[in-house]
């Protein structure tokens, strides 16, 4: 099987592939770039390709790549004090704003 042959991927795989290669497009990288980095998520959340002969066939995974950021989030915000994530709420909330405004 040559390098790159997607054969041993499932549907959802697929589908899930082309998801992340989508979200990854609309924040402006190329095409192959965004298609390199998807499979290389799918790969990291499933070992591999789940159909018979593919390297991730049987191993479950806890989705690392899926469940990365809300960890971390939650941490940084809890080590912060009230006033600091109020302050980074208002920000946040005023960016959101002046971006709805440019792209409107």
């Amino acid at each position: 099987m040559p390098r790159g042959d997607k054969s041993k991927y499932t549907d959802k795989q697929e589908r899930k592939a082309d998801h992340i290669a989508e979200g990854y497009e609309e924040r402006g990288v190329s095409e192959k770039e965004a298609e390199r980095r998807a499979w290389a998520t799918v790969n990291k959340d499933d070992g591999g390709g789940k159909e018979p002969g593919g390297s991730g066939r049987g191993k479950d995974t806890g989705h690392p790549a899926a469940h990365k950021g809300g960890e971390k989030g939650g941490e940084a915000s809890a080590a912060r004090s009230r006033a600091d994530r109020s302050a980074s709420a208002k920000k946040a909330a005023a960016t959101r704003k002046r971006n709805a405004e440019h792209h409107a």
